[in-house]
């Protein structure tokens, strides 16, 4: 049977040494849950915040087959894990992600360049950009691709006590935005997106840009993790460098919302 575990400093050793802040919020329990089938002396584990899931200790079949509803995204710590997602689920797509370093020297005349450009540029085209209010909390909630920037913190009142966030707006509808996907003890993960019609402009950097000068000036750092190649080299232009590449799997894409 899999368990809620309250006490996370039981698994704190299962997960050493993986640098990925979604597990960092779910061990503090700012968010998300850690399962485990043992209670008393877990070996196993998975952390779950968002749509991830990660999988660290002994490999065991039962948590990974009794999964959360939906789309998700699972990491398993080694292939060990991985042959056990694989046997639960047969149509799970395994993908690859970028893992990006975290001790990041950030580009920060880049960054107030990349905000003054917007100020002097896109102010006049009828742009403007916002913080992520209690307003702007709901409106991000009514589109698809704006949903992820707030949804994984469950309520208004969480998102604006841990989350940060910016979104460029234009007639009244967010276009682009850049916030946190999940905050833990320090800091924040990045969420980025941009509406489809407005992209190549530039506007994915610029709010990723302004919400890491944010981030700096409160002393929070905010953690990047790259889904695709594009993802890391904006990264790049902000300071972030590459460090590794890993395994994920998608399972229940049909469910996937963003």
């Amino acid at each position: 049977m899999v368990y809620v575990l309250e006490d996370t400093d039981k698994v704190q050793e299962l997960f050493e040494g993986w640098e990925e802040t979604l597990i960092y919020s779910c061990l503090q329990k700012v968010m998300g849950k850690v399962f485990v089938t043992d209670l008393e002396n877990p070996k196993s584990a998975m952390a779950f915040v968002g749509c991830f899931a990660f999988y660290a200790g002994a490999p065991d079949k039962e948590l990974v087959a009794t999964k959360p509803e939906g789309f998700i995204i699972m990491t398993p710590q080694n292939e060990a894990w991985a042959a056990v997602i694989e046997e639960c689920f047969a149509d799970a797509k395994r993908v690859t992600r970028y893992a990006i370093k975290k001790d990041t020297q950030f580009n920060v005349r880049y960054m107030l360049d990349q905000r003054a450009h917007f100020e002097k540029e896109f102010g006049i085209l009828g742009y403007e950009m916002k913080k992520i209010d209690g307003e702007i909390y709901d409106l991000c909630l009514s589109d698809p691709v704006t949903k992820d920037f707030v949804s994984s913190f469950g309520s208004k009142e969480k998102y604006l006590e841990w989350g940060r966030g910016v979104v460029i707006l234009k007639d009244g509808k967010i276009v682009a935005g850049a916030s946190s996907y999940t905050s833990y003890k320090g800091g924040i993960e990045i969420e980025v997106d941009t509406v489809p019609e407005e992209r190549r402009k530039g506007l994915a950097t610029i709010c990723c840009s302004a919400l890491i000068l944010d981030c700096l000036e409160e002393g929070l750092y905010p953690s990047w993790d790259a889904h695709n190649l594009n993802s890391v080299h904006l990264a790049e232009k902000l300071g972030y460098e590459f460090s590794h590449e890993y395994a994920a799997y998608e399972v229940a894409r049909t469910c996937r919302t963003h």
